[in-house]
């Protein structure tokens, strides 16, 4: 199933529009719809049995926040989550969401050697930038970004994998290539460079106008899915 892809620009247009008066979703309805997504293809992509431990390494910002919710759900779906959190914003949105996740007793590392966390997971989930990043990859994240380009434990990455140029993909600095790729709402132009074994679409709650506003494609979801695979 091909679907367009849009640019950087038209995402935030399209986030900015769910969020107005007009779209009336809150930051915190859409960062649970795409955390709950983003666990559910983890879910199809990976046994909790044969690969419990999922290290997600967390952002600053709303890529970030995605993967606090889907920690939590990762909980619920019977696998071992921890985070590697190393910037906590004092913002209450994300103190709440790492409070839920340490209500359910899931550790959480902000100083820790990463590449030792890294060693003792079974699966990566890249959760540290979203659409808007752009330019250098800054401490205290170049530690991760570089395991990412040598680790073989595999790698799910969150929208797009961190530190790529939404549009262009891959760039000098960063070139590694997640195993899973969930793209939020649509994807993004970056998704051409994808090489992956599974590329996820999350977005069953775009309403279709907004999807012919601005000019892209709606995927038909199964039975309850939030996720499809495309």
């Amino acid at each position: 199933m091909a679907l367009k892809s849009v640019s950087q620009k038209v995402a935030q247009a399209i986030d900015a529009e769910l969020m107005s008066g007009a779209g009336g979703f809150s930051i915190d309805q859409l960062m649970e719809l795409a955390g709950l997504s983003v666990a559910q293809a983890v879910q199809k992509s990976f046994d909790n049995k044969q690969n419990p431990n999922v290290l997600i390494c967390v952002g600053p910002g709303n890529n970030g926040g995605d993967g606090l919710v889907a920690a939590r759900h990762l909980y619920h779906f019977g696998f071992k989550p921890s985070l590697y959190y190393p910037k906590q914003p004092e913002k209450d949105l994300y103190q709440r969401l790492l409070v839920q996740c340490k209500n359910l007793s899931v550790p959480v590392y902000q100083d820790a050697v990463v590449g030792d966390l890294v060693e003792k997971s079974d699966i990566i989930l890249d959760a540290l930038f979203g659409f808007s990043f752009h330019g250098q990859v800054r401490d205290p994240y170049k530690d991760i970004i570089s395991i990412f380009e040598s680790t073989t434990k595999p790698i799910v990455s969150v929208d797009i994998p961190s530190g790529w140029d939404v549009e262009s993909g891959p760039t000098e600095q960063v070139k590694f290539q997640p195993d899973v790729l969930v793209s939020l709402t649509t994807p993004k132009q970056c998704v051409s460079h994808f090489k992956g074994k599974h590329h996820f679409v999350g977005g069953r709650f775009v309403p279709p106008s907004l999807a012919e506003k601005f000019n892209f494609d709606l995927p038909k979801y199964p039975g309850g899915d939030q996720v499809v695979e495309v």
